[in-house]
């Protein structure tokens, strides 16, 4: 029964993200969007997590806000308000509400305490399939390049300081996402099909280091020191996917962040394209510090909370799929 239950809700989270990136006009978008929260909060409850409904709550406040004001400013852009010339401003507020909605620094300040008190799936399923509406409308309304310029660093700054001294493998990977969000706001500026290669790119190496970490039962860096010892092919599966979710070529996450760069630079955002390169060194460097202590420590202590799981054939299938992508982009450049 709890099955078919969590089941009627993730199929009303998904009706409602594409009832809102399909519809025609802003309320049905704004429909969408609340269909899509009130499906989701049901199922961030979990009676086996302590503070999942602490997270859930946060979570809603935080999203019921963003709604406010996108619906706000929808009102007062349809009716005309443009006194003192104003209609700018609403068109910013809109844009800010997505971006709240999406965990965009600087409007972050919700979304890496929600991670904390979430399962892996529901981890899972806030890092990619909550992203997919609020980038889509955003989408809608590029008219400031200045203000996303802006968002960009603002991300890739708070992500690469926030991201350092982290224990708790949730918040890496949430302050990971917000970086992602930068690259994917950049690559909007150019062409809708560079975003949907990197969403689904970043889909699938978001997939496969959460159920590596989700099978194994990991939620810390001295948990996953520890864990990682039964298993070496798990270790490396780990340690070749999160370097991919870096971008380190040649493996398959640096091949949208190259699209990305190359067409960046074919459109004169060159300054722009600098500053990511050299913020998201940041980033990698303390992907690189977790890949090679992961390596390198041999931890033996024993843990009888640990869940070690025997679904080894799954984890490798997923992983063949991302991992694939290495040989797929070391020929691109060698043609290139």
């Amino acid at each position: 029964m709890i099955k078919i239950y969590k089941m009627m809700f993730l199929f009303t989270t998904m009706f409602g993200t594409l009832i809102s990136i399909s519809s025609f006009s802003w309320m049905g978008m704004w429909m969408g969007l609340e269909i899509n929260l009130l499906a989701i909060i049901p199922l961030m409850n979990n009676s086996d997590n302590n503070f999942s409904s602490e997270a859930s709550l946060k979570y809603f406040i935080s999203q019921a806000l963003a709604s406010t004001i996108f619906l706000f400013s929808l009102i007062l852009i349809s009716n005309n308000f443009i006194i003192m010339n104003i209609s700018n401003y609403l068109i910013l507020m809109l844009n800010s509400s997505l971006l709240i909605k999406m965990g965009s620094a600087p409007f972050h300040f919700w979304f890496p305490e929600v991670m904390e008190g979430l399962s892996w799936m529901n981890c899972m399923l806030l890092l990619t399939w909550q992203k997919i509406a609020p980038m889509i409308l955003l989408m809608y309304n590029l008219n400031f390049p200045m203000f996303f310029m802006l968002i960009i660093v603002l991300s890739m700054l708070v992500s690469g300081i926030m991201g350092f001294n982290q224990t708790s493998l949730r918040k890496i990977i949430a302050f990971s996402s917000i970086n992602h969000i930068a690259w994917m706001l950049s690559s909007m500026f150019i062409m809708e099909t560079i975003w949907l290669h990197y969403f689904i790119i970043y889909f699938i190496i978001s997939i496969n280091i959460i159920i590596i970490f989700y099978a194994n039962n990991i939620f810390y860096l001295k948990q996953l020191f520890v864990s990682f010892n039964k298993n070496f092919m798990i270790k490396l599966f780990f340690i070749l996917n999160f370097l991919s979710l870096g971008g380190l070529p040649p493996f398959l996450g640096f091949f949208p962040k190259w699209i990305t760069i190359q067409n960046l630079v074919e459109n004169n955002f060159i300054m722009l394209s600098l500053i990511m390169i050299i913020l998201t060194l940041i980033i990698l460097y303390y992907y690189m510090r977790i890949t090679f202590s992961s390596l390198m420590i041999n931890l033996n202590e024993l843990n009888y909370n640990f869940n070690y799981s025997n679904s080894n054939n799954l984890i490798f299938c997923i992983n063949f799929i991302s991992l694939s992508g290495l040989l797929f982009s070391t020929l691109m450049f060698n043609y290139l």
